[in-house]
């Protein structure tokens, strides 16, 4: 190869070897996508950790159950806000979580939060609110009030309990739109299509599924401010949501329901398995 020098006798770019090139450039390529990722990840709101969990569940989402997002999120980044979707599988909130560029976070039932194997997960990765199932939880409720003031997103599950029956949706409780008052943030609206489950917490991770997340307009909380005191708000307003749910899953026509002050999933539950072995003496 011929190779050039400049005026002091010194080779230029010119004399190094093709293969020394060819590195150079894979080197680069390589290196372009951990550049991209390192920028994305100081730009988001996640911790390193968070970061990686977080993209590898989006990639989880996408690939095992071909999740796609219907629409954008409609808050903006730094706003705060309460999501509310219906509740068909017990990673539902992933669902939604891997639809958004910002963290939210999930009231999730206390006994979840608490146990050993999931412990770390729910708390340092997700950032969850340990909620008591049997009643109001005040604290709980506070957590969520501070971190929708803050400028932070949280996420309820208005029916309380995975619904396995026929029905498009069972009966609601008003907390969030409780939580979305006290705030003074929007209530977003949200439908998650195709969600699988099979009965038990894990069984999603052996199925296939189609799932779509559709967002729908947020609800804003400060259109009711001149009555802030007035009695049954939060239920007008739950109701508001549940439809605007029902219009995202083309249901249009669905009458929602809201559960009574004493009601508790977990006493629901008991009731249902006492009826099941009934059945089955």
């Amino acid at each position: 190869m011929r190779c050039w020098t400049d005026r002091e006798g010194h080779p230029t770019l010119y004399s190094m070897p093709s293969d020394i090139l060819s590195r150079l450039f894979l080197a680069a390529v390589c290196l372009a996508p951990l550049v991209a990722l390192a920028v994305d990840m100081a730009r988001s709101r996640y911790k390193p950790t968070q970061y990686v969990c977080w993209t590898l569940a989006r990639l989880l989402t996408r690939l095992r159950w071909g999740a796609q997002t219907i629409g954008q999120f409609p808050i903006p980044d730094g706003r705060g806000a309460i999501i509310v979707c219906n509740h068909r599988s017990s990673i539902d909130p992933f669902f939604v979580q891997t639809s958004l560029f910002r963290k939210a976070h999930w009231m999730v039932a206390k006994e979840y939060v608490e146990h050993p194997a999931l412990s770390w997960f729910l708390k340092h990765i997700c950032e969850c609110i340990p909620a008591n199932r049997r009643g109001i939880d005040t604290a709980s409720t506070k957590m969520a009030i501070r971190y929708a003031a803050q400028g932070e997103l949280v996420g309820m599950l208005p029916e309380g309990r995975i619904n396995r029956s026929e029905e498009f949706m069972l009966a609601a409780r008003p907390g969030a739109a409780m939580v979305a008052l006290k705030a003074g943030v929007p209530l977003v609206p949200c439908y998650i299509e195709g969600s699988p489950y099979a009965g038990t917490m894990a069984s999603p991770f052996f199925m296939t599924a189609n799932t779509r997340v559709y967002f729908g307009q947020p609800i804003e909380t400060s259109d009711y401010a001149a009555r802030a005191d007035e009695g049954g708000l939060a239920e007008e307003i739950t109701l508001r949501a549940l439809r605007a749910m029902a219009d995202l899953a083309g249901h249009p026509d669905f009458q929602p329901q809201l559960a009574g002050r004493k009601w508790s999933p977990l006493v629901e539950r008991e009731e249902e398995e006492r009826g099941d072995e009934e059945l089955r003496g």
